[in-house]
Order: structure tokens, then C-alpha cells, then sequence
């Protein structure tokens, strides 16, 4: 049986601003890099192009997670954050765990 979904934590925006994204977003025709707030984010810290066509098929895959959002923002931006860094072109391979 799968875990019922959750909704965006409200005042969070981490999987707006800690994932680079390298496909067009309306106002950021070259995407944006990891760190950094999508112009899409509004003044409550949620997408403005939330259903719209336009918003990248990066962004409507990820969906929230106990995992990745964990209890509060700071955990989903230090998770997300980890994420960017260990996906990133360049990155060194994943340590097995010991």
C-alpha cells in the first residue's frame, strides 16, 4: 500500500530554491542554478506556476516526501542541497554506506 501524498508545507519553497533547473522557466529562459530562488516563487513561498503548462516537467516530478521534507525547511533544504550536490555533473561517485 503506498503512503498517502503530501502537500507542500506551507512557507517552505526548499524544491524552488536549493535544485538547479536547467529547462526554460517563464522569466528564466536558461532555467536557474542551484541556490538560487525561482522567479516563479511568490512572497508566501509558493509557485506561481503550480498546474500551468509552462512550469518544467522537473518541477511537476518532484513531488513532497517525508523523506525529503522531513519536519521542517531546513531539513528539505539541507536534503535537497545533498541531492544537488551528489547529482551534479562533476560529482564524486556515492560512498557505499559502511
Amino acid at each position: 500500500m503506498d503512503a498517502p501524498a503530501l502537500a507542500c508545507r506551507h512557507g517552505c519553497g526548499a524544491c524552488c530554491i536549493a535544485p538547479s533547473i536547467s529547462s526554460p522557466i517563464p522569466g528564466m529562459p536558461t532555467g536557474k542554478p542551484a541556490g538560487a530562488r525561482c522567479i516563479q516563487l511568490d512572497d508566501t513561498l509558493r509557485c506561481r506556476l503550480f498546474g500551468d503548462p509552462r512550469r518544467p516537467a522537473v518541477c511537476s516530478s518532484l513531488a513532497p516526501s517525508a523523506s525529503m521534507c522531513g519536519p521542517d525547511r531546513t531539513h528539505a533544504m539541507h536534503w535537497l542541497t545533498t541531492l544537488e550536490r551528489q547529482t551534479s555533473p562533476g560529482a564524486p561517485a556515492p560512498r557505499p554506506p559502511s
